[in-house]
């Protein structure tokens, strides 16, 4: 996880907390938390990384939407991230 940017960070984040968005639900998320819009220019290319990454799968739920679910690596990204945060961060 430390090549990832901290917007795709985010996005890993607010996928993995849900149950196989779409690319709009993780946009809504995205754009609550950062207070801004988010433009499908931004959005798109980073969830396509995380998916290259192995991170994110993407399958259809119709012709027009897909959605994004946790990989095995993905979880276990998370994991070894939290550790790593726990040595700086008492909760």
């Amino acid at each position: 996880m430390d090549d990832l940017t901290g917007f795709q960070r985010d996005l890993l984040y607010v996928i993995a907390g849900a149950d196989q968005p779409s690319g709009q639900d993780v946009k809504d998320e995205i754009e609550s938390y950062y207070s801004s819009e988010i433009n499908h220019g931004r959005l798109y290319p980073n969830l396509d990384t995380l998916v290259n990454k192995e991170l994110v799968e993407k399958g259809q739920l119709d012709r027009r939407t897909n959605y994004y679910a946790m990989t095995d690596d993905g979880r276990r990204a998370i994991e070894e991230r939290r550790e790593w945060e726990s040595q700086y961060v008492e909760v």
